[in-house]
């Protein structure tokens, strides 16, 4: 027997429509809700739901497998029946690991979760714990970024749906992988969003860059809240998953005493300590408050860790030179010295791109720098980029080695985005495929207005929907057999290797980084562990803190100690342990 419930405040009347069969009335009650005890209706059924007279069968607002898209009906699953190999899996911390994005559709040439699978030894080989997934709850069209979902319990049917998500993290899990997804929650996709249909989901006033808000403290926020809360946990638990990262959750709009964020970390430690293993959020957030991170004891909202644009911004505009746009105050080796010490650059300060003070400052003394995930690239600043760029199509090849070392040996969580280990050549552009006309050209027609507002021509902008953006973004694993590759892959390789075997590169503590520059080099000191980065095209001296008692990696040849100084070759960096 399956107990149908769906959520339903304004309706008078609900009706399940089981495929094959008559519609039946549900049954109203407390709260909006409305339920049916339909014996038979086992695991594979076929059904959608009729409100009012309007005659149109919708999918379930919180259907956990749409087998024919976003437009077609809901199909009964059975969490229970997938047989877990992972019984013996403790978890992973996120504290001391490295993280690793990656998008299902382009990560292989078939872009499923089984065909991710047949990577994950590539993964391990390299070092990485944790694989962060954009986003695969179910969207409209054969392959997206993944930020149009509209299921938020239910995973894309084209990626290999419920089980096969089940299958990768299962598989994950055997090698030692940890699992975060990426979840979308302050807006639905433009296609398929049904669930406002059914209730007050999205707030009567306000919205944010993707639509409207979402309803978190209006009239019937408690069961919007909950809809939340609910597929939050059941990511965690039903899927294993072991933790999520929060999109844009400066976009979620909530004046209730107890904001969202802070309910879902008290719902997640709850769910963590009943699991046994350590379950983590990580929050995207463009406000550059440490408050997101601050333990709900001290007041704060809990998360765990949030992304930190300050730190990919500092070294990729001193790496580029780039200036435009939000890198204008970005650049300088006293920016990433500040980044390097204190978390974020603007903390309280003045913000040109802004036009305003913003952020707040870390308490370097109490915050843990392993509680902001830094990268030199991610979706965002390669997709959002208006030819879908990366920074190995711009800098040389020593400098994209100075720039991992600059970045393996912080005080931060690292992240590296998908082939950024092989300087992969091959773009990552923004794409879309929503069957609509009229939506289809208004995205690529926005696309088109934001870039040729910062001077690009239309031409030069990539069509979002044309299949050829898509393909052009996928991995080209070709390109690891190639020797300038592997050795850069291999080179990333001992990077994590060194960061793992050395206390200094992985202690969090912020107040015990010290910095040194000057012009064009930088100098910095974990405990006995000292990083020397000379971005110089000629080669350089530097006077170190202490004697050097041996060279644990050099970014290139040509490195030349002599006590507590050290020569550079140009666009070099160099890890040394120091007395």
């Amino acid at each position: 027997m399956t107990v149908f419930r769906v959520w339903a405040p304004d309706a008078s009347r609900v009706r399940l429509r089981i495929t094959g069969e008559p519609d039946r009335d549900l049954t109203a009650g407390d709260g909006g809700w409305w339920t049916l005890d339909v014996p038979g209706a086992g695991p594979g059924t076929d059904y959608a739901y009729l409100l009012d007279d309007t005659g149109q069968a919708l999918p379930d607002p919180r259907s956990a497998w749409q087998p024919a898209g976003v437009h077609g009906p809901s199909r009964v699953y059975d969490h229970t029946a997938h047989e877990w190999g992972d019984r013996g899996w403790t978890g992973r911390q996120l504290p001391g690991s490295v993280l690793y994005e990656l998008h299902i559709g382009t990560f292989t040439p078939d872009g499923t979760f089984d065909a991710a699978i047949e990577r994950l030894d590539h993964l391990v080989e390299l070092g990485v714990d944790l694989v962060e997934l954009l986003p695969v709850n179910a969207f409209n069209g054969d392959h997206n970024w993944g930020y149009d979902g509209v299921c938020w319990f239910a995973p894309q049917e084209t990626y290999g749906g419920p089980d096969g998500l089940k299958r990768f993290v299962d598989a994950c899990h055997r090698r030692g992988l940890g699992v975060v997804l990426d979840v979308v929650y302050n807006h639905f996709g433009p296609s398929g969003a049904y669930a406002p249909m059914f209730g007050p989901y999205l707030a009567e006033n306000g919205g944010n860059t993707w639509g409207r808000t979402v309803n978190l403290d209006g009239p019937h926020s408690g069961e919007v809240r909950r809809y939340i809360v609910d597929s939050v946990l059941m990511w965690l638990r039903d899927y294993h998953v072991d933790g999520l990262r929060l999109d844009a959750v400066h976009a979620l709009s909530d004046h209730g005493a107890v904001h969202l964020l802070e309910e879902l970390a008290a719902e997640v430690e709850a769910l963590s300590t009943h699991v046994g293993r350590p379950l983590s959020l990580i929050a995207e957030s463009d406000l550059n408050d440490p408050k997101l991170i601050t333990p709900r004891e001290a007041g704060g909202h809990g998360l765990h860790a949030q992304w930190n644009d300050d730190a990919h911004h500092a070294l990729h505009s001193l790496l580029t030179g780039e200036r435009q746009g939000y890198y204008g105050d970005f650049g300088s080796l006293q920016c990433l010295s500040d980044v390097l010490t204190g978390a974020f650059f603007h903390a309280g300060t003045w913000s040109s791109f802004r036009g305003r003070v913003h952020g707040r400052p870390v308490d370097r003394g109490r915050t843990a720098g392993h509680r902001f995930v830094a990268y030199l690239q991610n979706h965002d600043q390669i997709g959002n980029r208006a030819a879908g760029d990366r920074i190995s199509a711009t800098l040389s090849p020593h400098l994209l080695r100075v720039g991992a070392t600059l970045l393996m040996t912080a005080p931060f969580t690292p992240m590296l985005f998908m082939g950024e280990e092989w300087g992969a050549t091959t773009p990552w552009q923004f794409f879309t495929s929503h069957p609509e006309p009229e939506l289809a050209a208004a995205v690529a027609d926005g696309r088109r207005r934001e870039f040729a507002a910062h001077g690009w021509p239309e031409g030069d902008v990539p069509d979002p929907q044309d299949p050829g953006t898509f393909a052009r973004s996928r991995l080209d694993w070709a390109e690891l057999d190639k020797p300038e590759h592997r050795e850069l892959y291999d080179f990333h390789r001992r990077l994590i290797a060194l960061r793992k075997g050395r206390p200094d590169l992985t202690d969090p503590r912020l107040d015990r980084v010290e910095v040194r520059h000057g012009d064009q080099f930088i100098v910095v000191r974990r405990g006995r562990t000292v990083v020397a980065a000379n971005l110089a095209p000629r080669a350089r001296r530097i006077t170190l803190p202490g004697l050097v008692r041996s060279v644990l990696l050099a970014s290139r040849t040509g490195v030349t100690v002599m006590r507590d100084v050290v020569e550079l070759p140009p666009e070099s960096a160099v890890v040394v342990a120091a007395s």
